[in-house]
C-alpha cells in the first residue's frame, strides 16, 4: 500500500466478503479481520489480491511487529535508489534554475539525466499505477505517474518536434507558471525532481514508521529465546518454544525470564522496566509471582512456570497493544472516507485546470504545467499518515511505561471525561491489612507485647490475624503456642510460655471478664475513627496493649489524587466499607467528603456509575477486583490495574500493568495528548490539500515545487507524530510520599 486510498480500497473489498467485519491500517499494513467460521482464510486473501495487493495471514504466535515495506532490507534498498535518484536530479535541476550555466546541448544531457530517475526511480510508482489501473482504480500514485510521465512526455514531444531541442535553447526557471510559453519549455527538472522528492519523503516515511513502531518492536523482541531447563536434577537448554508449564527452569544474573511462574528457589533483583515503566529493580524470593521478559540482575532464581508462549503477561501485553495500533479512531474513518473518494475528484480538477487556462488563452504549454501541478500536490499521503502513525508511537510509549490502551476510541473517551470513580481496596489502597501501631499499657515492652500477640496470630487465618503475625514475625523468631483457639467473629486465644494469651475485640474481653483502660479506649476510638482495626492483647488476667490494624493507603495515591484534578477530573471514593473507614482514607488522600460513596454492595458498583452518568457526569471507573467489572464495562473509560483480576481487565478500556494509581494520570494525560496529535495531523493534511489545490490551479506553483511540498506535508505528519515518543511521566518528586502505613513502635519496622 503506498496512500490512504490504497487501504480504503482494500478495506471495502474484505468488508464485501459475507459476514467479515475488516479494517486496514495503512501505516501498519496490516488489516484486523473479524470472520465467521464459514469463511477460510483463502477468501480474505483473494479479496486482497483482487483488489490488486497481496497478503499473508500473520501467525499469532510469531507477529511480525513491524510492516512489511519497512524492513531493514527494504528501507536500505529504497536508500539506494533515492541516492542514485538525487545525484542523477541535482545537476538537472542546476542547470533548468540557473540560466547561465545553460551550456550549448545543455538540454540533451538533463534528459539524459532525467530519464533514469523517472523511469527507474519512479518505477514503483508506475507499476502501483499500471496494477490498479488493471483493476479500475486510481490512488497516489496513479497521480504520481500521470504527473511524471507526463512532464518527461511534454519534454520529449518539446525537444523532438518542438523547437527545445535546437542548440542554444535557453530555460527561465519560474516557481509558478508562465502563460503563453510555447514547444521550446521542457520540464526535465519537473519530472525528476518530484520524482527524487516523493522518493525522499517516502524513505523519511518508512523510516519514521520504524520508529513509530519500536517500541511494540522492543516489547515483542523482549523475550527470551533459550531456557535452561531443570529435569532429573539437570540442566537442559532447550528453545523457549519447548518450555512446558510446570517445567522448572534456571534464570541467572543477566538473563531474561523465559515465561510467567513462581520462584521456587533463590532471592533476586528483576528488572520489570520493559513490563511496568518502573526504573527500580523488583525483589523477589520464593513464592514470589514474577512475570517473562523481565530481567534478573541479581542472585540465580529457579522458577516454576505457570504461563508460556502467547499466555505470557508480555505476549498478551504485545497482543493488545498491537491490537490497539490496528484499529481506527472515529475521526480516521472519516478521513478514509474522504482518501477514498480523493483521488478521482483531483483527476477531474487536472482536467478541469487544463481546459480552464486553455479557455482563458493560457496556451498549452501553463495549461499543461498547472494541471501537472495540482496532480502532484494533491496526493493524500499525509491524511492516510495523521492517525495511524500518531497512534503507533502514542501506545507504543504507552507500553514501555506499562500501559495498554485498547483502541484509538479509548483516547476519544479520555477528552470527554470528567468524573473518576475510584475503587478503594487495592486501588487507592494496597488490599493488603498491615499493623500500623502497637500501644502498650505503662510497664509493658512493646516488642513483648507484639512477640506474644504474633505468636498467638500465626496459627490464624483472618487478614488481621496475618498481619499481626507478619509484623511480629519480622521482628525476630515466635514461641510455641499450645490450647489455641478461634473464637469466630471475636478474636484467639491459646496458652504462650506458660501463659494464657487472649487476642481480639472487646466482647471476646467480656468472656474473660477483663476491661480496657481508659487510655487503650481512646487509642480504639481514635482507630475507629480512622477507619481502622483494634484489637486488644491480654494475659495472665489483665488487659496488656492495644493493636491497630488496618488497610495501607499506597504511597503514590495522594499525588495521583492531585494529578487528576490537574487533568480537570473530580475525584470519587467508591467502597462497601463503612463511611467512617471511607472518610479517613479520602482525607489522607485529598479527596472531599462530599465525593464519598461507601457501604456499596459489589453488585451496585455499576448502578452507582450509571446514577453518575445519568446526572450528566462522564466517568472513568478505576478498579482491579472481579467486583469491579461490571462498574468498568459500564463506565464511559474503564481502567483496571494490571495487578488485579483478569476479569477486571478484560472489562477495561485502559490496562495499567503496575498496581500504582499514578500510572492512571500518565495513561490519561498520554491519551489525551495522543488525541491531540491525531487531531493536529488531520487538520494540517485537509489544510494542506484545501490551500494547496488552488494554488497550484492558479499556476502559482511549479510542479517540481508542488512535489516537494506535498513529500513535506508527509514528513512533518509523521514527525510531529513521533514527538510523542518524548511524553515523560510526572516526576516522581511531584506525585506526594506515602500518607500511612507501617508500625509505629519502637522497633525497626519499614514506614
Amino acid at each position: 500500500m503506498t496512500c490512504a486510498s490504497c487501504a480504503h480500497r482494500i478495506e471495502r473489498k474484505l468488508n464485501k466478503v459475507d459476514g467479515v467485519a475488516a479494517t486496514v491500517n495503512y501505516a501498519t499494513e496490516k488489516a484486523r479481520v473479524l470472520v465467521p467460521e464459514s469463511v477460510q482464510p483463502a477468501a480474505l486473501l483473494s479479496a486482497v489480491e483482487a483488489a490488486g495487493y497481496e497478503a499473508r495471514v500473520i501467525d499469532r504466535e510469531r507477529r511480525d511487529p513491524q510492516p512489511a515495506g519497512v524492513g531493514p532490507s527494504a528501507t536500505a534498498a529504497l536508500r539506494f535508489r533515492l541516492l542514485v535518484s538525487a545525484a542523477l536530479t541535482l545537476p538537472v535541476v542546476v542547470l533548468a534554475m540557473v540560466p547561465p550555466w545553460q551550456f550549448a546541448n545543455w538540454q540533451w544531457l538533463s534528459l539524459v539525466l532525467a530519464a533514469p530517475v523517472v523511469v527507474w526511480g519512479g518505477a514503483a510508482f508506475h507499476r502501483a499505477a499500471w496494477t490498479n489501473l488493471r483493476h479500475g482504480a486510481a490512488t497516489m500514485d496513479t497521480l504520481v505517474s500521470l504527473g511524471t510521465l507526463a512532464a518527461l512526455g511534454w519534454s520529449l514531444y518539446a525537444l523532438f518536434l518542438g523547437h527545445a531541442g535546437m542548440t542554444g535553447m535557453r530555460h527561465a526557471f519560474t516557481f509558478g507558471v508562465t502563460a503563453g510559453a510555447g514547444t521550446d519549455a521542457i520540464y526535465l527538472e519537473a519530472a525528476a525532481g518530484v520524482t527524487t522528492f516523493l522518493l525522499a519523503g517516502r524513505y523519511a516515511e518508512a523510516r519514521s514508521k520504524r520508529q513509530a513502531g519500536a517500541a511494540l518492536r522492543t516489547l515483542l523482541e523482549s523475550g527470551a529465546k533459550e531456557v535452561s531447563v531443570l529435569r532429573a536434577g539437570r540442566e537442559h537448554r532447550l528453545p523457549v518454544d519447548e518450555l512446558a508449564v510446570g517445567d522448572e527452569f534456571v534464570v541467572r544474573p543477566g538473563e531474561r525470564l523465559a515465561a510467567d511462574g513462581e520462584v521456587v528457589e533463590g532471592s533476586s533483583a528483576l528488572d520489570v522496566a520493559q513490563l511496568t515503566g518502573e526504573s527500580v529493580p523488583r525483589e523477589v524470593g520464593p513464592g514470589d509471582v514474577v512475570a517473562g521478559g523481565s530481567v534478573d540482575v541479581g542472585g540465580r532464581l529457579v522458577v516454576r512456570a505457570t504461563q508460556v508462549g502467547a499466555d505470557t503477561q508480555l505476549a498478551r501485553m504485545a497482543r493488545l497493544v498491537e491490537d490497539a495500533q490496528n484499529g481506527k479512531a472515529q475521526v480516521q474513518r472519516l478521513a478514509d472516507r474522504i482518501s477514498g473518494v480523493f483521488v478521482p475528484i483531483v483527476l477531474l480538477l487536472s482536467l478541469g485546470t487544463l481546459a480552464g487556462w486553455l479557455l482563458t488563452g493560457g496556451g498549452l504549454t501553463a495549461a499543461f504545467t498547472a494541471a501537472v501541478a495540482v496532480l502532484i500536490i494533491a496526493c493524500p499521503c499525509a491524511l492516510g499518515l495523521a492517525t495511524p502513525t500518531a497512534l503507533m508511537v502514542g501506545t507504543g510509549r504507552a507500553a514501555q511505561l506499562g500501559i495498554v490502551i485498547r483502541g484509538p476510541e479509548v483516547l476519544e473517551s479520555t477528552r470527554r471525561v470528567d468524573t473518576v470513580v475510584l475503587d478503594k481496596t487495592g486501588t487507592v489502597t494496597t488490599g493488603v491489612m498491615t499493623l500500623h501501631t502497637v500501644v502498650p499499657v505503662a510497664g509493658v515492652d512493646t516488642a513483648e507485647l507484639l512477640r506474644t500477640a504474633g505468636a498467638l496470630e500465626a496459627a490464624s487465618e483472618h487478614p488481621v490475624g496475618r498481619a499481626v503475625a507478619a509484623a511480629a514475625a519480622a521482628a525476630g523468631p515466635l514461641p510455641g503456642v499450645d490450647g489455641f483457639a478461634n473464637r469466630p467473629g471475636l478474636g484467639v486465644q491459646g496458652v504462650v510460655e506458660g501463659r494464657a494469651v487472649v487476642v481480639g475485640r472487646a466482647a471476646l474481653l467480656d468472656d474473660w471478664s477483663l476491661a480496657l483502660p481508659p487510655e487503650l479506649r481512646d487509642a480504639r476510638d481514635r482507630a475507629e475513627a480512622d477507619g481502622l482495626a483494634a484489637v486488644a492483647v491480654a494475659w495472665d488476667g489483665l488487659v496488656r496493649g492495644l493493636l491497630v490494624v488496618g488497610d495501607t493507603v499506597k504511597p503514590t495515591s495522594a499525588g495521583a489524587i492531585r494529578g487528576l484534578r490537574a487533568l480537570g477530573l473530580r475525584p470519587v471514593l467508591l467502597t462497601g466499607d463503612s463511611a467512617p473507614a471511607a472518610r479517613a482514607v479520602a482525607a489522607r488522600v485529598g479527596i472531599d467528603p462530599a465525593d464519598v460513596i461507601a457501604g456499596v454492595l459489589p453488585v451496585q458498583k455499576a448502578s452507582v456509575v450509571a446514577d453518575l452518568q445519568a446526572g450528566g457526569a462522564v466517568v472513568a471507573m478505576i478498579g482491579d477486583g472481579v467486583n469491579d467489572a461490571a462498574a468498568l464495562a459500564t463506565a464511559d473509560l474503564g481502567i483496571a490495574l494490571g495487578t488485579g483480576t483478569d476479569v477486571a481487565i478484560e472489562a477495561s478500556d485502559l490496562t495499567l500493568v503496575r498496581g500504582d494509581l499514578q500510572v492512571a494520570v500518565d495513561a490519561i494525560a498520554l491519551s489525551r495528548r495522543t488525541l491531540t496529535v491525531i487531531q493536529g495531523n488531520l487538520f494540517w493534511a485537509f489544510a494542506y490539500n484545501v490551500a494547496a489545490l488552488p494554488v497550484a490551479a492558479l499556476g502559482l506553483l511549479n510542479p517540481m515545487l508542488a512535489g516537494a511540498a506535498m513529500a513535506l506535508s508527509s514528513v512533518f505528519v509523521v514527525t510531529n507524530s513521533l514527538r510523542l515518543r518524548g511524553f515523560r511521566p510526572r516526576p516522581v518528586a511531584a506525585r506526594g510520599s506515602s500518607v500511612s502505613g507501617g508500625v509505629d513502635t519502637d522497633l525497626n519496622h519499614e514506614r
